[in-house]
């Protein structure tokens, strides 16, 4: 009897370990770094990956592309945003980029702007200097205004690599967010700059490119010309902590392309 009531209790302790472990939560903190413009995207996949996984912290420092690639190249963060693909000393470095979504660059004016539509060519020659009135291409007669992003920015560097003006912009103003250049442009009539589609908001007027407005349907036919990857950077040599990996996993699954299509954007998947 004796025996039999030992063995009942290493059973019912075996069974109680094993709930246990089932029910055990994971626990952590998923540091992410870089683009300002992936802000609406990994806002929206974080907050959802944090409900799911309440042991979990997320975190997300808008730095910018360029920062956020030497963040992980460094080791300060695990996992790196970039609006922009990998260069290939970045690659050789031993980073590694995965495509997490497509993501138009609009080019944006004031509201009050007469013109609804520029074709990359005209693009080209207005930041180049090429054309400076308004008036040129429909408008009022007024000095354009030209907005731009940051050296090291991945928004800047999508679009004068689409638009063939690297390094000869004639840039009025460099920022350091996509939000910036959209409180800009919005608060000056004769402005024109570029930002992440997913950002852009009723303060400014997004242009038609080539007579194709930048929508998610248009960014995924590729009829919409100026777009970039959205990219998630991680280093080849560093295994990533359970919590990265649960969401980098979760991240590229099939159930976040509803979630990455709500912020905006089209899905890698």
């Amino acid at each position: 009897m004796k025996r039999k009531i030992i063995a009942l209790t290493l059973a019912a302790a075996a069974a109680l370990t094993a709930l246990t472990g089932c029910s055990e939560k994971a626990t952590g903190t998923v540091a992410t770094d870089g683009s300002t413009s992936m802000e609406e995207v990994i806002g929206v996949l974080g907050e959802a990956f944090m409900d799911d996984n309440e042991g979990i912290t997320f975190t997300y420092n808008p730095t910018g592309s360029g920062s956020g690639i030497q963040a992980v190249q460094e080791g300060r963060c695990d996992i790196g945003l970039s609006s922009r693909s990998l260069k290939d000393e970045e690659k050789e470095s031993g980073l590694t980029e995965t495509v997490l979504a497509y993501d138009g660059i609009a080019i944006i004016v004031h509201p009050d702007n007469q013109v609804k539509d520029l074709d990359v060519e005209t693009i080209s020659k207005i930041y180049k200097g090429e054309i400076t009135n308004w008036s040129e291409v429909g408008g009022k007669d007024s000095e354009i205004v030209l907005i731009g992003r940051e050296a090291g920015s991945g928004t800047r560097d999508g679009f004068e690599s689409i638009t063939e003006t690297e390094d000869q912009c004639k840039y009025r103003q460099e920022l350091t967010s996509t939000g910036d250049v959209i409180t800009t442009v919005s608060q000056n009539s004769d402005a024109i700059g570029y930002a992440s589609l997913a950002s852009v908001n009723d303060s400014v007027k997004a242009l038609s490119v080539g007579g194709v407005s930048p929508s998610e349907s248009t960014i995924k036919d590729g009829t919409y010309v100026i777009q970039r990857p959205f990219v998630l950077v991680t280093k080849n040599d560093t295994k990533l902590s359970e919590a990265a990996q649960k969401f980098f996993d979760f991240a590229t699954s099939d159930d976040a392309v509803e979630l990455i299509s709500k912020a905006g954007v089209v899905a890698a998947k």
